[in-house]
């Protein structure tokens, strides 16, 4: 469980990561900090809850710093591990007790580690979590019943991609381009580059998970 009564589990990877992540981060987040993530936050001053990984892509004073400042530090062997050290951190969250997670830094130039990262959110939904990724231009969500949105104009454009083969019962509200008892199959495109044109909107669909993709150019 967590140490405090905290609202959520913020965790920093070793993806893209600039000053925009440190605009999402809370007061009153658990930090954690995932390999190069953590030393991302402590050369910006901030000292995370928890560091964790197999620091291979973290230089050996850097390394020093991390486990002088982090409040608790967890290693592991690079080449004696099944899991990503995203996914480690994600797993270390869950066992934690926090049902509201966010990611940053979770999508970079590698497209593997990107597309395994967005996996991740069935992971979290099927441990009863809500987890979200977001990058300097998307922010990432899964829906698998009903999702209620609020307009943001960081991110105009809302697109919906199926995470399984199809996803039935999809019902927009609030949408400019509407979607009554619709099916969207994986590989489709129907889904792409919608735009709430209220200030809020609800995404209902029937059975399947669906990736709602929030983003701006």
């Amino acid at each position: 469980m967590p140490h405090r009564n905290l609202a959520r589990a913020f965790i920093v990877t070793g993806g893209l990561l600039g000053e925009w992540a440190l605009a999402h981060l809370r007061e009153d987040d658990y930090v954690i900090g995932a390999d190069r993530g953590a030393e991302f936050l402590v050369c910006h001053g901030l000292k995370p809850d928890l560091a964790l990984g197999d620091f291979d892509s973290v230089a050996a004073d850097q390394m020093q710093a991390i486990a002088r400042i982090a409040k608790q530090l967890l290693t592991c062997d690079a080449l004696d591990k099944d899991w990503t050290d995203t996914e480690l951190a994600l797993r270390e969250a869950i066992s934690r007790g926090f049902k509201e997670i966010v990611i940053v830094g979770a999508l970079g130039t590698r497209f593997d580690h990107g597309l395994a990262n967005v996996h991740l959110l069935r992971q979290a939904h099927e441990q009863g979590c809500a987890l979200t990724l977001i990058d300097e231009h998307n922010e990432i969500r899964l829906c698998a019943d009903r999702l209620p949105l609020i307009a943001d104009s960081r991110y105009p454009y809302v697109s919906l991609l199926p995470l399984t083969l199809e996803v039935t019962g999809v019902d927009l509200e609030g949408f400019r381009y509407p979607l009554h008892d619709a099916t969207l199959k994986l590989g489709w495109s129907l889904g792409v580059s919608n735009v709430l044109d209220s200030d809020s909107g609800i995404i209902s669909i029937r059975e399947g998970m669906l990736l709602v993709i929030r983003s701006r150019d």
